[in-house]
């Protein structure tokens, strides 16, 4: 990358100052807060014109690759029945085909509420030998035609609903597409991130991360930071090249992630492990699925901390984050529980205790009320405790799992505060926190109103989301003018 010219942000505003002031970027870093500071020759000068000055945001987490296949995917995620969806198929099979011998792929369903069920034959009725994919919005089942089941190498199957670990290893070959390709679009995706005020994520992708990224950054930087996290899987390459998380991995802006490990399931697919069976479920999949027991979880995380890396653990029902943190206390392992969906009460201490992060996803929330009222009933009110979180003490990172909700941070922050994405009212409203704790859950761990010193990657805002906060649904719609990494432009509409 060429040398970053020195920058002055001219008349910006700053959180907690009520007259705008000068911020100079330096070699990467912020150098300089104060009236025309470290103007001169040099120095490229830009008028902000009292724009809002923020470190820029984060996403913690995300599976790049699908997301950046799901953006020219078939939408199915307003589908309110099976029949729905298949009409959505049916529409996009007239219109819009997809190229001989290619699948039909959809993302997004919920058939947690519906009231019919999903079958590969209601597929077949209208898509015949084209194989159609339909993937659910929180990427643990997927149903499928029997022509997609023949092209996954799927001999027979009583529904065409595949769950979990029937789906987990056959989602990979659907996300297949020629390297050269793949990485053009998660090269726009992340421009489109930028766009958004997004200047770091951390890639959760189920592949080989090291091989990945090393790839794409070897034909130049991504528009924002990476942090290419490890599945188990990959995991002995990762020790074997001594990577710990933080280290430099391709390039400077592509570093070594947290490993990552799914404990249980979901709630939409009603195998996310829980202490109460679900309604109406009954046998060995009445409390959910435990995907990874503690005698293999504690050594795994054991292993992962001798070797520098911190830990990224799936864990959405109750029972499955009680078993999480026990496994941190026994390991020593550090890092983050992901999603932390439902939680004991006394379970929200031991995050603090633990010195644990609670990796969540406030999107998901509006999306999974209704079916959460359905199959968590009774156990709703402590769901999503982004408030019983906060208030124990324990950090928050905001993120969105895309493509499970679109890679946008202000879609997060607006459903950390407003706990609803519609115009029905706050669903637990008790458990909202405030926008400058949901923006400061979103900025990984920099001061909102920015210090000398601090990367110099940053946001430049037209719309003040605290003020927007009072106006229902504005701070989805916050205007990004600008987006920095390490001082240099990675979006600019000034």
């Amino acid at each position: 990358m060429d040398a970053v010219r020195p920058l002055v942000l001219h008349r910006a505003r700053l959180l907690g100052r009520d007259a705008p002031v000068d911020v100079a970027l330096r070699d990467g870093r912020i150098s300089a807060i104060g009236a025309a500071a470290d103007a001169g020759p040099g120095v490229d000068v830009v008028d902000l014109d009292g724009r809002l000055v923020l470190p820029g945001l984060w996403d913690q987490h995300t599976h790049l690759t699908q997301w950046a296949l799901a953006r020219g995917r078939l939408d199915v995620s307003g589908a309110v029945s099976a029949a729905h969806a298949v009409a959505l198929v049916a529409e996009r099979l007239a219109t819009h085909p997809p190229a001989a011998g290619r699948p039909l792929v959809g993302l997004g369903f919920r058939d947690g509420t519906w009231p019919d069920e999903p079958s590969a034959a209601l597929l077949d009725a209208v898509a015949g030998d084209v194989p159609v994919v339909l993937v659910s919005g929180d990427l643990h089942c997927a149903w499928v035609s029997s022509a997609g089941l023949r092209m996954f190498g799927v001999a027979q199957h009583p529904t065409g609903v595949l769950r979990e670990t029937e789906w987990m290893p056959l989602m990979g070959a659907l996300d297949h597409v020629p390297d050269a390709t793949q990485d053009a679009l998660v090269a726009d995706a992340l421009r489109a991130a930028a766009a958004r005020g997004v200047v770091g994520v951390v890639d959760l992708e189920i592949a080989d991360n090291v091989a990945v990224w090393r790839r794409r950054a070897a034909t130049g930087d991504p528009a924002v930071r990476v942090r290419a996290g490890v599945w188990p899987t990959y995991l002995d390459r990762v020790v074997a090249e001594e990577l710990a998380t933080g280290d430099r991995l391709a390039g400077p802006r592509v570093t070594q992630g947290p490993l990552k490990v799914i404990v249980d399931g979901s709630l939409n697919t009603r195998t996310a492990w829980c202490h109460d069976p679900y309604p109406g479920v009954e046998g060995a999949l009445a409390r959910g699925v435990l995907n990874v027991p503690a005698d293999e979880l504690v050594p795994l995380l054991r292993h992962a901390h001798a070797h520098g890396l911190r830990c990224a653990v799936h864990a959405i029902g109750d029972a499955a984050n009680a078993l999480v943190l026990d496994a941190f206390a026994a390991s020593g392992a550090r890092g983050s529980v992901e999603h932390a969906q439902l939680l004991d009460p006394a379970d929200v201490a031991r995050f603090a205790e633990l010195g644990l992060t609670a990796s969540v996803q406030p999107a998901h929330l509006p999306d999974d009320r209704d079916v959460a009222d359905r199959h968590w009933a009774g156990r709703t009110d402590r769901a999503f405790p982004f408030a019983s979180l906060h208030a124990a003490g324990v950090p928050l990172a905001l993120g969105s799992d895309a493509p499970v909700a679109p890679l946008d941070p202000w879609l997060a922050v607006d459903a950390a505060v407003r706990r609803t994405g519609d115009d029905r009212p706050a669903w637990h409203p008790e458990q909202a926190i405030d926008v400058v704790t949901a923006l400061a859950s979103s900025v990984d761990g920099q001061p909102l109103g920015l210090r000398v010193g601090g990367p110099a990657d940053l946001v430049v805002l037209d719309d003040d989301p605290v003020a927007a906060a009072a106006t229902p649904g504005a701070l989805r719609g916050t205007r990004v003018a600008a987006t920095l990494v390490a001082g240099a432009w990675s979006h600019t509409a000034l």
